[in-house]
C-alpha cells in the first residue's frame, strides 16, 4: 500500500468517533486517530511504539504474557478478530472490546492491521468500580459474550451456580442492549403458583375474580420496549412452562379475564443455578422451551472458577458495604479470604465482609475479624491438603494447586504470590 493511501486511510480514521490505530505485522503503531489519542494515549509519541507497549505496558507481545493476541491470529488467518482485553489507560486499568480487521494491499498481501477499541461500561478492574468486578480469564470470557449478545434481540440464558451476580449480568446485558433506554423488569419465577403466573406476567381485568376491583398491568406490558428478566426459571412448573412457550413462541398473551390477544415487545433474559439439560432428560423442563430461551448460553463463574478476583471483589464489595469508613483488608484477610470455599459464592463473600466491616473498630479488617473459623471449624477448604508435610513438598503441592485453580496469567499469578515471575517459573520447573 503507496503512502498516500496510508495517508487517505488515516485520514479517514481521524473522522471516526470510535478509537482506532493502524499496526503493521510487527505490532508497530504507525497512525492513531484523535479519539484514541484523547481517550487512550499515555502523553507519549504513538508511532513507532508497539501496540502492546502502549495498551499493557508489556516488554513483549499479548501472547507471550497470558493475553489472546488478535493481531497474531489475524496474521494467521486473514481474517477479522474480536476479543476483550485490559488495557491500560489514563483512568487506570479497563476492559477493552478489542475488532481487528486486516487490510491487504492490490496483490491480496496482508500488510496492515486496523483496531478499534471501546472501553467496556458495565465491569470495571479495580475496587472502585461499579457493576461487575473482576479481571480474571473466566471473568473476561464472561464479560466478552455479553458485549456480543447485547446489541442484538437474541434471548440469553445464564447459567451458574447461586450468588454469584446472575441478576447484575443480566442488567449489564440490558444496559449495553439497544433497549437501554426502556424498563428492566425482574420476575422471581421461584414458588409462583399458577393463579400468581399469569396475574403477575399477563395482568388481569377488571373483574376478573374476586378482589380484582381494577385492572392491572402485568409484568410483560411493564417490559414493553424493554428486557424482561426471568430469575430462576428452571422453578417453573411443567404445567405453566406451557403458557410460558406459548408467550414466546405467538409474541402474544391476554390478561387475565381478558379476550382481546396483546402483543408483547420485549427482549428475554432468562437465568438457572439448575442443570437443564439434565433436566430435559428427565422430562421435568420442556425441551421446546429450552431451545426457545437458549438461543445464547452464558457461564456465569462461580469464585472457585475466578479466585485471583477476589482481592479486588472483597476491596470492591468493602468499599460498597462501608463507603464512608475507607476500610482496608490486611494481606492475611485477603489470605484467608482466599482459601475458602464459597458455596454461596459472591453472596456470602458479602456477607461476611458485612459482619467483618461490624467487628472492625480501626481502618483495617484483620483475620480475625472474619469469624469464619468459628462458623464450621472443620470446614474444608481450598486447601490442597489438611495434613502436616514438609515444608518444600508443602510448597510443591501448593503452586501446583494455585496454578491450576487460579487461571490467569502467571505474571498475574507471580503478582499475588507476592514473588517475581522469574522466580515463580524457576519453582514450576522444579
Amino acid at each position: 500500500m503507496s503512502s498516500t493511501k496510508i495517508t487517505e486511510l488515516l485520514s479517514y480514521l481521524d473522522n471516526q468517533p470510535q478509537p482506532h490505530i493502524v499496526m503493521d505485522k510487527n505490532y508497530t503503531i504507525i497512525g492513531a486517530n484523535t479519539a484514541y489519542s484523547s481517550q487512550y494515549s499515555d502523553g507519549k509519541r504513538l508511532v513507532g511504539r508497539h501496540c502492546y507497549e502502549v495498551s499493557h505496558h508489556f516488554d513483549r507481545p499479548c501472547d507471550q504474557a497470558g493475553e489472546s493476541c488478535p493481531l497474531k491470529h489475524s496474521n494467521k488467518t486473514g481474517r477479522p478478530q474480536r476479543v476483550l482485553h485490559l488495557h491500560q489507560t489514563p483512568r487506570g486499568e479497563e476492559h477493552v472490546d478489542v475488532e481487528l480487521t486486516p487490510i491487504h494491499d492490490s496483490n491480496g498481501e496482508l500488510i496492515y492491521f486496523v483496531e478499534m477499541m471501546q472501553t467496556i461500561r458495565n465491569a470495571g478492574a479495580t475496587s472502585s468500580s461499579q457493576g461487575m468486578v473482576g479481571r480474571s480469564p473466566t471473568f473476561n470470557n464472561m464479560l466478552g459474550l455479553i458485549e456480543r449478545v447485547a446489541p442484538s434481540e437474541a434471548s440469553v440464558l445464564l447459567l451458574g451456580e447461586s450468588g454469584t451476580g446472575k441478576e447484575l449480568v443480566s442488567q449489564a446485558i440490558h444496559n449495553a442492549s439497544n433497549r437501554a433506554n426502556k424498563p428492566y423488569v425482574v420476575v422471581d419465577c421461584s414458588g409462583l403458583t399458577e393463579s400468581l403466573f399469569e396475574s403477575e406476567l399477563f395482568g388481569y381485568e377488571k373483574g376478573a375474580f374476586t378482589g380484582a376491583t381494577q385492572r392491572k398491568q402485568g409484568l410483560i406490558e411493564s417490559a414493553s420496549g424493554g428486557t424482561l428478566f426471568l430469575d430462576e426459571v428452571g422453578d417453573i412448573p411443567l404445567n405453566l412452562q406451557v403458557k410460558l412457550l406459548r408467550l414466546l413462541e405467538t409474541g402474544t398473551y391476554r390478561r387475565v379475564g381478558g379476550v382481546e390477544p396483546l402483543r408483547a415487545d420485549f427482549r428475554l433474559v432468562a437465568a438457572t443455578h439448575r442443570d437443564l439439560k439434565k433436566m430435559v432428560e428427565q422430562e421435568t423442563f420442556r425441551k421446546d422451551l429450552y431451545y426457545r430461551i437458549s438461543t445464547f448460553p452464558i457461564h456465569v463463574p462461580s469464585l472457585a472458577e475466578r479466585c485471583e478476583d477476589i482481592p479486588l471483589l472483597s476491596a470492591a464489595l468493602l468499599e460498597r458495604i462501608s463507603p464512608k469508613r475507607k476500610l482496608k483488608l490486611h494481606p492475611e484477610t485477603i489470605a484467608k479470604l482466599q482459601v475458602r470455599n464459597y458455596a454461596g459464592n459472591i453472596r456470602e463473600l458479602r456477607n461476611i465482609l458485612e459482619r467483618a466491616s461490624l467487628m472492625t473498630d480501626g481502618d483495617t479488617v484483620m483475620p480475625e475479624q472474619l469469624e469464619i473459623d468459628k462458623e464450621n471449624p472443620n470446614q474444608v477448604t481450598n486447601l490442597p491438603h489438611q495434613v502436616i508435610i514438609p515444608l518444600e513438598q508443602a510448597e510443591k503441592q501448593y503452586l501446583q494447586w494455585a496454578e491450576a485453580n487460579c487461571q490467569g496469567d502467571r505474571r498475574m499469578l507471580a503478582r499475588m504470590l507476592g514473588i517475581s515471575e522469574r522466580t515463580l517459573y524457576r519453582k514450576l520447573q522444579e
